[in-house]
């Protein structure tokens, strides 16, 4: 089976193009490196010691889209390609439309051309907005979204349950993932933002090894139990195997299916912080600034559907998450750049 993963040469996109070529897939990547880069491919194959086609494309194009899959016989589609900052998109909601779901379009598009009509989408917990309840099943109604990014994801869901509306041929499988931390075990691949971190775990990473004096935490006078925000960190690889088990879903015809990717436990900002400390052997400065705008106190998965019909559980801890990140930050203190 040949798989196309759309931003395949970002942070969640290579860590699964791993997975996938362990499994025995084979894998096309296309990619338009605008928030990423090359040499993430590079060492996937140096990982794996197997090959991937990369072309660097745009899912806005049409002519790129329609040139991958004149060239290869595409299975199924995992869909990575898109802005991801939550803070840049209130900046620019325009791009993070035209782009999001713009791209979104095209590719659909092309890929109805090609018949190609399997696609597992990178969507986010993100659309439940501020939860109905916690922990949060699949059950749990879409909310209003705080953003223009989450709204891009609430709409992308949207667009492709009508498509296996329209032709009950799609598959469709939203996968909702909650907060991806950590890196490859190796240190070869690993999140590589481009200038400040909207996240926290490359944030801590970089004031970690120096490059940045503090960190900021958003509000310690939240309804918790330590003052801080609570959030559902799952570790990038086990995120990864995920989409290699909705592959095995997809071949079933299953039509559109929903599965929340998340450890189902909540982790606090000082307990991130603490098990950072920990995985690099000295303490993390901070500073407490006001709450953010937008951020819900508490959020984390209830991701027992995914166990039971995905035959798929996150199995890594927090330690193992900051280790690997913080191997990865040191082996390359300026990323792919290092």
């Amino acid at each position: 089976m040949t798989i196309l993963v759309t931003g395949g040469a970002g942070y969640i996109g290579s860590h699964t193009c791993v997975e996938l070529l362990n499994e025995g897939y084979d894998v096309v990547v296309v990619d338009n490196l605008y928030n990423s880069n090359k040499k993430a491919i590079d060492r996937v194959e140096e990982i794996t010691g197997k090959k991937v086609r990369f072309y660097e494309g745009d899912i806005t194009n049409k002519a790129d889209m329609d040139k991958v899959l004149d060239e290869n016989k595409i299975d199924c589609v995992i869909h990575f390609a898109g802005l991801k900052a939550v803070g840049e998109s209130v900046e620019k909601p325009l791009e993070y439309y035209e782009n999001n779901i713009g791209g979104t379009l095209t590719l659909c598009k092309s890929l109805r051309e090609h018949d190609v009509k399997n696609i597992i989408f990178s969507s986010s917990a993100t659309v439940y907005g501020d939860p109905a309840f916690i922990p949060i099943t699949e059950e749990c109604p879409k909310g209003v979204c705080t953003n223009p990014y989450g709204w891009t994801k609430h709409m992308i869901e949207q667009i492709l349950t009508d498509l296996h509306t329209s032709d009950n041929k799609w598959n469709v499988i939203l996968l909702r993932y909650f907060n991806p931390i950590g890196a490859h075990e190796s240190g070869l691949i690993g999140e590589d933002p481009k200038g400040i971190p909207n996240n926290l775990v490359p944030y801590v990473a970089q004031v970690a090894i120096g490059k940045r004096e503090k960190l900021g935490i958003f509000g310690n006078d939240y309804d918790t139990p330590d003052g801080t925000c609570i959030r559902d960190y799952i570790h990038v690889v086990d995120l990864a195997k995920g989409h290699v088990k909705a592959i095995n879903k997809i071949k079933e015809d299953p039509g559109v299916k929903v599965y929340n990717l998340g450890t189902g436990k909540g982790q606090s900002v000082f307990d991130v912080v603490k098990a950072f400390e920990k995985a690099c052997g000295h303490e993390i400065p901070y500073e407490i600034k006001p709450r953010r705008a937008g951020d819900v106190p508490v959020c984390y998965s209830d991701a027992s559907l995914a166990k039971a019909e995905l035959n798929w559980e996150a199995k890594l801890t927090i330690d193992d998450m900051c280790a690997s990140s913080w191997k990865w930050q040191s082996m390359n203190p300026d990323g792919y750049n290092s």
